[in-house]
């Protein structure tokens, strides 16, 4: 579940869990269950040299919007993840995975989800850069 200026923006059981080297999960959450009204397109992409280009989302939860806090890949290189939006939980008022609150990936620029079964070290904390 996914909560933005006390609103759920998503909430879903189907979500395609990524994993990356030296990285938390990222979630992918199909984007029919994001609310409506939950989602706007952003400015700007960048390239994962695995997932190819991304784009990016404005998330919008009451009166708050967090700017380019999600994103997309919308290739077909990877099929299970096109129609999947990521977030940066540091970004939102609170994810949860299971009920378990989500702690976000140090650093800012990963969008990790953290929980007590997932055990580092992990890429974003000062020094680990060149990992």
């Amino acid at each position: 579940m996914v909560v933005l200026g006390g609103v759920v923006v998503c909430d879903t059981r189907r979500a395609v869990r990524v994993l990356e080297t030296s990285h938390p999960p990222s979630w992918y959450l199909p984007r029919a269950d994001w609310r409506p009204s939950a989602l706007r397109d952003a400015e700007g992409s960048s390239v994962c040299e695995w997932k190819g280009v991304a784009s990016y989302l404005d998330v919008v939860g009451g009166e708050v919007v967090a700017p380019r806090a999600a994103w997309t890949y919308p290739s077909p290189a990877f099929p299970e993840l096109v129609e999947g939006v990521a977030v940066y939980p540091h970004a939102m008022s609170r994810c949860t995975v299971d009920g378990e609150v989500v702690r976000p990936q140090e650093g800012g620029f990963y969008g990790g989800w953290v929980t007590s079964d997932v055990v580092g070290p992990f890429k974003g904390v000062p020094g680990s850069w060149g990992w």
